[in-house]
C-alpha cells in the first residue's frame, strides 16, 4: 500500500477523532471512490435531490438565463463544487447553442472530477472556455481567479450549501457575498422541509450505497494516511430532526476498538456504539432563505421550485 503525504488531511482527521465528540469533515467523501459511488446515490430511487434539481433547471433554463441571454455579452460563469456538471450542461448547452460568449470556471476540491469534467466538455461543447480552478470553496472565493472585467453568475446548486452548519453556512454566504460585486447574480439549490421519511430514506438507501459513500471516508484514511479501520465494525447511521431540518450522518463503532494511523503517528479509542459526526445535510423553509438572503447582502429575485416542491434552485442578487 502506497501512503501519500497529505498534511492537511492528516491534521484534519486527527484534530477531529482527537475530539470529546468524533468528527470528521464531509469534504474528504470525494476521492475517486467516492465520486463513484456519489455517481450511484444521484441514480438511486430514494434520492429525490438530483432529479428534482434536473427538472427545475430542464423546465426553466430559458427564465434563468434570460437576463444574460438578452445582454448577449461576455460573462463568467462560476460553479462552485461543479462535480461532473451532469446538472450544469443543461445551462451551458443552452447558452452554448445561443452562442452567448461565457467562460465557465468549475470549482471542485476533486482533482478528478475537474479532468473528467474538462475532458467531456470539451467533447461536447467544441471551443468552450473551461478554466478549471482545484481547491476548497475558501481557497477559490479567496483568490477569484476570474475575469473581473465580466460580469458574473454564480452557481451553488445540488444543495451543497446544506452541508455546512448553520453558523459555517453563514460564514459561506459573506464569503459569496463578498466575492461578488453589486447586481451580480447567485443562483444557490436548496433542499426544502417536506414528509421526514422521505428525507431520511434520501440518506438511508435499501442498497446500502450511501452507507459505503460514508464508510468510504475510513477506507479513505487507511489508504492514504496507513490507517487500520476495520470498516465492518463501524455502521452507517442518519437521523433527521424536522424542527432544525438537519440531516445528519454518523459512523457508529459497533464495539470497543483501537484505530492506528501511522502517518498521524497516533491511536485513536473507541467505546462501543461511540459515533463519528460525518455530515449534515439541511433542509430549509422559504421564508428561511429569504431571511439568509436579507442578512448577506442579497434579495431573492425568484424562487424556481419543482412540481413537489421539494427543492428549490433560487437566484439572488447582490445588493449595493
Amino acid at each position: 500500500m502506497e501512503i501519500t503525504t497529505n498534511n492537511a488531511f492528516a491534521d484534519e482527521v486527527n484534530a477531529g477523532l482527537s475530539a470529546p465528540k468524533k468528527y470528521l469533515s464531509s469534504k474528504y467523501f470525494y476521492d475517486a471512490t467516492g465520486d463513484e459511488l456519489f455517481q450511484k446515490i444521484m441514480r438511486l430511487p430514494e434520492y429525490y435531490l438530483t432529479r428534482a434539481e434536473f427538472d427545475i433547471l430542464d423546465r426553466y433554463k430559458q427564465d434563468i438565463l434570460k437576463p444574460l441571454v438578452e445582454r448577449n455579452e461576455q460573462f463568467n460563469l462560476i460553479e462552485m463544487g461543479a462535480g461532473d456538471g451532469l446538472k450544469t450542461r443543461i445551462l451551458l448547452r443552452h447558452l452554448y447553442q445561443n452562442q452567448i460568449p461565457f467562460t465557465y470556471y468549475p470549482i471542485d476540491i476533486s482533482d478528478n472530477v475537474l479532468n473528467q469534467l474538462q475532458a467531456t466538455l470539451k467533447e461536447e461543447f467544441p471551443g468552450l472556455p473551461v478554466k478549471a480552478i482545484q481547491g476548497t470553496y475558501h481557497e477559490a472565493l479567496e483568490a477569484r481567479a476570474w475575469d473581473k472585467q465580466h460580469p458574473s453568475l454564480m452557481l451553488f446548486l445540488g444543495s451543497n450549501m446544506g452541508n455546512f452548519l448553520e453558523g459555517e453556512a453563514l460564514s459561506l454566504l459573506d464569503e459569496l457575498s463578498n466575492a461578488l460585486r453589486p447586481g451580480e447574480m447567485l443562483l444557490a439549490g436548496f433542499d426544502l422541509k417536506k414528509d421526514p421519511e422521505v428525507i431520511l430514506n434520501a440518506y438511508n438507501d435499501d442498497q446500502g450505497v450511501t452507507s459505503a459513500f460514508n464508510l468510504n471516508l475510513l477506507q479513505r484514511i487507511n489508504r492514504e494516511l496507513g490507517g487500520d479501520f476495520d470498516a465492518s465494525k463501524f455502521k452507517h447511521w442518519p437521523i433527521y430532526d424536522p424542527v432544525s431540518g438537519e440531516c445528519k450522518s454518523y459512523l457508529v463503532s459497533t464495539e470497543k476498538q483501537e484505530v492506528k494511523i501511522s502517518q498521524i503517528g497516533a491511536v485513536f479509542h473507541f467505546e462501543a456504539h461511540e459515533a463519528i459526526f460525518t455530515e449534515v445535510s439541511k433542509k430549509y423553509s422559504l421564508p428561511e432563505l429569504e431571511r439568509y438572503a436579507l442578512a448577506k447582502r442579497f434579495e431573492v429575485e425568484q424562487n424556481f421550485l419543482d412540481d413537489k416542491k421539494y427543492f428549490t434552485d433560487s437566484m439572488w442578487r447582490k445588493m449595493g
